[in-house]
């Protein structure tokens, strides 16, 4: 029996979309990508994930479906059984591997064309036998789920290759995540039959009703561009993030009209962006999505995108014992999901900081 006094106890929360390998440094240098590629072996990324699981767990977040692994290749897969095995502390992870992206349409950009062997950021492809070779490498590989780049500035892969990556993981009941965040792109990745849109903040009424008649699940990974966009230095990027941020208030009260399922994730690819991920569950909400909804977002619809609504998710007799306590109300304050003062990850604490409360004099 653990007392926990008058706290709110919490099924652990989900974030749907994240990057344990990727720590850029996002100086404003345009090459910051490739240095990192360049100057960090995957065992180094690997290390790096490692570290961030284990801040990730102690903010109360569970599980995770970690969606590339930004040039690390199949360290991901290491570091999900590391955890399974007890080796590492860390979330519950599903793993995409490498992602597929298109020849020349995904990071790192201006590479010299005399080096042809430099690392990429993901597997890129071209045709439709290279992009069904791929989902079958990170399949075979261990892959828990395949993601695509359907879009970039423009429209990248086309609906024939994306359609034989997700032929190959239906084939095997794993899903696939599409990076889109063009109308094009998305309804290029809803018609190959996806399972989930990642971003998306470019979607117009079209695009979410695509998303709902397709099933699929909305990602809408908001929170960096709301904790960050007044501090970008470029004017560009600085009106881009707050148009895609003022589209996001207006395309979450859609979603509820029309019923679309959204589910939460942080998108953190920066040392200081590790282990914040509760901060997609308070942007979700001052952009306009209920506190239950977007509670729900980070747990029970979470799971349902997981597969795994049977094991975690909510509280339930039969279901692993991932539960987190917070001291208020996250209904009433959505920013008691960055308060997080219990974890516990299948019935073992991971952190009882009501304990140490009662400890001190």
């Amino acid at each position: 029996m653990i007392d926990l006094g008058d706290a709110t106890l919490m099924p652990g929360l989900i974030d749907c979309h994240t990057h344990r390998m990727d720590r850029t440094e996002h100086s404003g240098d345009p090459n910051s990508y490739a240095i990192n590629l360049l100057t960090k072996s995957q065992a180094y990324g690997a290390l790096e994930g490692a570290a961030d699981a284990r801040v990730t767990l102690r903010a109360g977040f569970t599980s995770v479906r970690d969606v590339e692994s930004e040039g690390c290749g199949y360290a991901d897969v290491a570091l999900r059984d590391a955890i399974n095995r007890g080796l590492v502390e860390g979330p519950r992870m599903m793993v995409a591997t490498r992602g597929i992206a298109m020849v020349g349409r995904y990071n790192p950009f201006g590479v010299s064309p005399d080096l042809p062997d430099f690392p990429t950021g993901a597997q890129m492809v071209s045709g439709e036998e290279e992009a069904r070779r791929a989902a079958r490498e990170q399949i075979g590989y261990g892959a828990n789920l395949l993601k695509v780049y359907a879009d970039w500035d423009a429209p990248t892969l086309t609906m024939e290759e994306i359609k034989a990556v997700v032929d190959e993981a239906h084939r095997v009941k794993i899903k696939v995540a599409a990076h889109a965040t063009l109308p094009e792109g998305m309804r290029d990745a809803l018609n190959a039959e996806v399972d989930s849109i990642e971003h998306g903040h470019e979607a117009d009424r079209a695009s979410l009703e695509l998303i709902k008649q397709k099933n699929a699940f909305w990602v809408p990974t908001i929170g960096y561009y709301f904790y960050r966009v007044d501090e970008v230095k470029s004017p560009a990027a600085r009106k881009y993030m707050s148009e895609a941020l003022a589209r996001a208030r207006d395309n979450f009260k859609i979603a509820q009209e029309m019923g679309v399922k959204i589910a939460s994730g942080f998108d953190a690819s920066t040392p200081d962006g590790q282990g914040k991920n509760a901060r997609e569950l308070i942007a979700m909400t001052k952009l306009g999505l209920p506190a239950v909804d977007t509670l729900r977002a980070g747990t029970v619809n979470a799971a349902e995108l997981l597969g795994k609504s049977e094991d975690v998710g909510s509280i339930e007799k039969g279901k692993f014992a991932d539960l987190i306590a917070v001291s208020g109300d996250p209904v009433t304050d959505i920013r008691e999901v960055e308060r997080v003062k219990f974890v516990m990850k299948g019935g073992a604490v991971i952190r009882n900081d009501f304990a140490n409360d009662r400890k001190r004099p």
